[in-house]
């Protein structure tokens, strides 16, 4: 099989296209012939040596967290999918590779495709939902009339971000700059502020939640409008002690991760402030739940640009740029 990999971490660096040959199952495991894969931020991070500390991947390595393709084998001990369902899936840490014409992905993070949306519509929602899904319902636990700042409502995360939390009766404020409102207010955003021109934190307060996807001067204001009480779910870092020992992460790392974090919860605790930080985990089973939204209409994919299998290593460049608008998307097959 076709697929692109990195022999070592780099920026600048491109993805090399190489023959290998298909993934052999394990007997909880599936075999995915892959349609369509989507590109997210993780994948430029993990090529660049940005996590390799987090995430200390053997290389060389297939990159891509995202998949919607046709099931061609199962294991022996798979009993929730058959040949031939069309399914859609974010494969767990070191399981990894969509960047490639097959994959093998443990049954527990799969879930069938929502049957009213394209391989490649479908492609674009697993790592972005589940994000957005683990942040409000299982960290913050947004309740109806409560009030969410998302940064970058534009982006792959945002984009979903926002949808999600207007299905859940909160009163959405977004950050993009003004090319976007339009995309954003579509989606169901009730507060649009222009980051290039306006300071989100002279102008929202009282907050209950914010979702921050931004750098860390961005986070520090975050904490100016957040009513005492409320929370602070950050999806770019720094990560904090209870992540560190949710991942079973060396002594070293939690030392590390211990004085990487230690300004921001001091001013949490000051302010009241809960934050945490979220490292999103593969899960077919609030797939299927994000699935069922996709076909009631409630949540609709954003593509900004689907690419072709062979043109990957422009795909990924593009998302680099930060320049999209929802998600990036590889046609495979």
């Amino acid at each position: 099989m076709k697929a692109f990999t990195i022999n070592k971490y780099s920026k600048e660096g491109k993805l090399n296209l190489v023959d290998l040959p298909e993934p052999i199952l394990n007997e909880n495991e599936v075999l995915v012939e892959i349609h369509a894969a989507s590109v997210n931020q993780l994948d430029a991070k993990i090529k660049s040596g940005e996590f390799k500390l987090l995430l200390p991947y053997k290389l060389p390595l297939i990159l891509g967290h995202d998949v919607a393709g046709i099931i061609t084998k199962v294991g022996s001990k798979v009993s929730r999918f058959k040949v031939g369902d069309e399914i859609f899936a974010r494969p767990a840490d070191f399981k990894i590779g969509t960047f490639a014409e097959y994959i093998a992905i443990n049954e527990k993070d799969v879930a069938l495709k929502p049957k009213n949306i394209s391989m490649e519509e479908a492609a674009s929602f697993p790592l972005v939902a589940l994000t957005v899904w683990q942040a409000f319902v299982e960290k913050a636990n947004l309740q109806k009339s409560q009030k969410v700042l998302i940064q970058a409502g534009s982006g792959g995360v945002g984009t979903i971000a926002i949808q999600l939390a207007k299905h859940l009766g909160a009163t959405v404020a977004t950050t993009t700059s003004t090319g976007n409102f339009e995309l954003v207010k579509s989606l169901g955003a009730d507060i649009v502020i222009d980051y290039k021109t306006q300071d989100f934190e002279t102008i929202l307060k009282d907050y209950d939640l914010v979702l921050n996807s931004q750098d860390a001067k961005t986070l520090e204001k975050s904490f100016k409008i957040v009513k005492p009480g409320g929370k602070i779910v950050s999806i770019s870092g720094p990560p904090d002690t209870d992540f560190a020992k949710e991942a079973g992460l060396s002594w070293f790392m939690k030392t590390a991760i211990f004085f990487l974090s230690r300004k921001v919860k001091k001013q949490a605790k000051k302010l009241n402030v809960d934050y945490s930080f979220l490292f999103m985990q593969a899960n077919g089973k609030q797939l299927s739940e994000i699935s069922s939204l996709i076909e009631a209409d409630i949540i609709r994919p954003v593509i900004d640009q689907v690419f072709p299998f062979e043109q990957t290593n422009q795909a990924v460049s593009y998302v680099e740029s930060g320049r999209a608008k929802g998600k990036v998307v590889l046609k495979v097959r």
